[in-house]
């Protein structure tokens, strides 16, 4: 009989100096005008949307992705979404979950015995938590291609030296590059 495998993954997109959000939390800039004749087409939304099993997020992603889905809808589709917060966030869709314990139960009692593909979206601190904790398996970064000189870090202050392994590159006609990095498993404290 296959074993069952879980992964947690740890996706962000980022501009090429680290930010993941202006000061003001806006991301219009993650639409860029830029072509790559070499990259490949990103795939269609709905086929990425049916290989991730739950979302899982921090309060202030939520409530940025709420305010946004009033004009571009929700993003995460029906996918079951669970958001990390300790404060009472108003829910407006069946399919998302509010969690306000223990990341490492999280994991192993909720998400673990459910679900085999696991994204974390957002935000910084939550990823950061994700890997302090060594509860993630890896890390898909995609950088735009911008500068925004200043925002929200993705990585600040993680205090730790982390070894990854780069499973694959991927170049976007839009001009994103898609990394995708294994946690080396071996060198986890």
């Amino acid at each position: 009989m296959p074993t069952r495998t879980f992964t947690l993954t740890l996706h962000m997109v980022s501009s090429l100096d680290g930010m993941i959000a202006k000061k003001d939390n806006s991301v219009a800039w993650f639409d860029t005008p830029d072509y790559y004749e070499k990259g490949v087409t990103a795939p269609g939304g709905e086929e990425f949307l049916n290989s991730v099993d739950c979302y899982v997020m921090g309060a202030r992603t939520y409530e940025h992705a709420l305010t946004l889905s009033k004009n571009y809808g929700w993003p995460y589709g029906d996918v079951p979404t669970v958001v990390v917060s300790h404060r009472q966030l108003p829910i407006e869709r069946p399919n998302v979950e509010c969690y306000s314990g223990d990341l490492r139960q999280l994991v192993e009692e909720r998400l673990k015995p459910r679900y085999q593909n696991v994204w974390i979206v957002g935000g910084a601190l939550l990823a950061r938590e994700f890997l302090r904790m060594n509860l993630a398996d890896e890390i898909r970064l995609s950088v735009l291609p911008i500068i925004l000189g200043d925002g929200l870090l993705f990585l600040e202050s993680l205090s730790k030296e982390l070894p990854l392994h780069l499973k694959n590159v991927t170049a976007y006609k839009t001009g994103m590059v898609e990394l995708h990095y294994e946690i080396k498993k071996s060198e986890r404290s």
